[in-house]
């Protein structure tokens, strides 16, 4: 298993997703534990069908039973013939239990939400946490026997984290419901998963667009962004869609159904240039789901651009910067509570933003008006390249050398066309046949 010093996310260098499993008793062949995730990540979530954490036994440890949480696959516990274990794999994998599969007198706090983890930058720090209990038997029985699990892993819901192998810290403490006593773990290690593109390596999942109120010229994504594996499965008209609807919309889970772009991509987002004013400048943000099978709930939106240190107003989106980034040119834009912090399947959700000048800074060349970097839900969005950027009408147009051909053949052909007309007129007056 990669090291999690190889996972490293520069716009959210502090960002990471911890597994605590605090020993909270001990029993005669081992020990029941609490085990929490926590999701500490600004702006990237776990969405559906959630996180996956598995990890090797360092003996010959079985599961007894888990509560709000449930091992993929049982194993071979043909060794026990009554009494059998939940899991008897020496590699176990772990998924959470889905929203509404336990009665809530029987749950634990922050569990069965189908793997689900919110961002640690929205406002609801309880979506960011995910708690399970596991009884493990044929292990230790005491601080000194017990064996720490090893080779951690998370999918979340696919690759891209690496783990930290786990590490014993001082016991964690918890507080009765009145606040009044304390109580300690009788031990607790901690495991680390930080966040790579790289070792996601995964076709974008959006793509983006650029406008400006000074060029009618639209930079459209760029064919295939998202791959175009899927064309074929793709629909062309939303009539079509009345006849292969599921009965229930899949809520942030895999299953998608595109509609067929030239682009390809489940998200397109697209910036405009609105209205260049002496002190401030807007852009419209809209962010369009082509997804006909998939709501985003509490999604976001990142943005790298020079001038979002000095955002003066946002329309109908919450802003903030990343505080770790330390140029201040990173901010995250989330949706409004109970407003459009959900965005739904084959709609868009739009926004306007004005921001101050830097009289310094500010340029309309060279496509300084657009952004650097776009990521929606932590994915990084395709940009188109930058000689296909809408350009001033008193600046170079970079035509592509293929338009620069046709465009000189035409002028070529008119001038012929010209000089034939012109011949035959001179000819006519002289009262011969014309030549051409």
């Amino acid at each position: 298993m990669m090291s999690s010093l190889a996972a490293y996310d520069l716009l959210d260098p502090n960002g990471s997703i911890n597994i605590i499993w605090d020993v909270m008793s001990w029993k005669p062949d081992g020990y029941l534990a609490t085990v929490r995730i926590s999701n500490l990540q600004m702006y990237r979530q776990i969405r559906s069908p959630g996180w996956t954490i598995g990890w090797t036994w360092a003996n010959k440890e079985v599961i007894w039973s888990m509560v709000g949480a449930q091992a993929i696959d049982r194993g071979d516990c043909s060794n026990f013939k009554t009494n059998i274990p939940h899991s008897c794999e020496t590699s176990p994998a772990i998924v959470d239990l889905l929203p509404g599969s336990v009665p809530q007198n029987q749950r634990l706090p922050n569990c069965c939400k189908g793997g689900v983890l919110g961002s640690w930058g929205q406002r609801d720090k309880a979506a960011t946490v995910s708690w399970f209990q596991v009884s493990v038997g044929h292990s230790g029985t005491s601080r000194k026997t017990v064996k720490v699990p090893k080779g951690f892993y998370l999918l979340g819901p696919g690759a891209g984290y690496a783990c930290s192998s786990a590490v014993v810290v001082p016991p964690s403490v918890f507080l009765s419901a009145d606040g009044r006593r304390k109580t300690r773990a009788m031990t607790t290690w901690t495991v680390t998963c930080t966040y790579s593109p790289t070792l996601a390596s995964k076709n974008p999942n959006c793509c983006v667009s650029l406008s400006s109120f000074y060029n009618p010229m639209i930079t459209p994504c760029s064919t295939c962004a998202c791959g175009c594996k899927d064309k074929h499965n793709c629909t062309k008209r939303d009539s079509e869609i009345s006849t292969l609807l599921k009965p229930n919309l899949v809520m942030d889970g895999e299953t998608q159904l595109l509609q067929c772009t030239q682009h390809m991509c489940p998200i397109q987002v697209h910036w405009h240039f609105k209205v260049n004013y002496k002190k401030h400048w807007r852009v419209k943000i809209s962010i369009t789901n082509f997804n006909y099978w998939l709501n985003y709930s509490h999604w976001n939106l990142v943005v790298q651009h020079p001038n979002l240190n000095n955002v003066t107003l946002v329309y109908n989106f919450t802003y903030k910067l990343l505080p770790y980034h330390s140029t201040s040119d990173t901010g995250v834009f989330y949706g409004v509570k109970e407003g459009n912090e959900l965005l739904m399947e084959a709609e868009n959700v739009q926004s306007e933003m004005i921001f101050g000048k830097d009289e310094r800074e500010f340029t309309l060349d060279q496509g300084w008006v657009f952004p650097r970097k776009v990521y929606f839900n932590g994915d990084e969005c395709l940009m188109p390249p930058p000689n296909s950027y809408p350009f001033l009408p008193n600046s170079p147009n970079p035509i592509h050398p293929l338009l620069f051909a046709a465009a000189l053949l035409l002028v070529l052909l008119a001038f012929c066309s010209f000089w034939c007309n012109s011949k035959i007129e001179s000819q006519k007056t002289q009262k011969k046949g014309p030549s051409c």
